[in-house]
């Protein structure tokens, strides 16, 4: 079957936060493995992983999955 282009549904990766997904480590390594896809794609420094690691260490839980929100809540979807 052969469509338009217009009818391709936009995916986006689903994290649930409730389970071993939503381990802030593994949400680290998500976040550096989707910024430096985000690099390869734009061909330059776009994403900054230290930054991006610095800032999801910066203080609690909540403050680390909003911080995933902040950088990558056009790609994922998070459940809680």
């Amino acid at each position: 079957m052969i469509t338009s282009l217009k009818n391709k549904k936009e995916q986006r990766m689903e994290i649930d936060l409730t389970g071993p997904d939503g381990n802030v480590f593994n949400l680290i390594s998500i976040g550096m493995n989707l910024g430096k896809e985000l690099n390869k794609r734009r061909g330059a420094e776009y994403f900054n992983t230290k930054e991006f690691q610095e800032e999801m260490m910066r203080s609690d839980y909540d403050h680390s999955v909003n911080t995933m929100e902040k950088y990558f809540g056009h790609l994922i979807i998070m459940y809680r």
